[in-house]
């Protein structure tokens, strides 16, 4: 369980880190555009190390 449980969070890191800061570095498009998605990011990857801390506490409880 707790082996599904990291790699399932490392899966989703690696798949924010690949369509998220992508887009940000190579964009062609304006600066507002650039931000926008970086703000995106930069919150998913909070969102992200939020649960990933939840879920390690729901595992140690167990």
């Amino acid at each position: 369980m707790k082996f599904l449980i990291h790699a399932f969070f490392i899966i989703l890191l690696l798949l924010v880190t690949f369509f998220g800061l992508g887009p940000v570095l190579y964009a062609d498009g304006v600066l507002s555009e650039r931000l926008l998605t970086a703000a995106v990011v930069v919150i998913l990857y909070a969102i992200l190390a939020f649960l990933y801390a939840r879920a390690i506490k729901w595992i140690k409880r167990k």
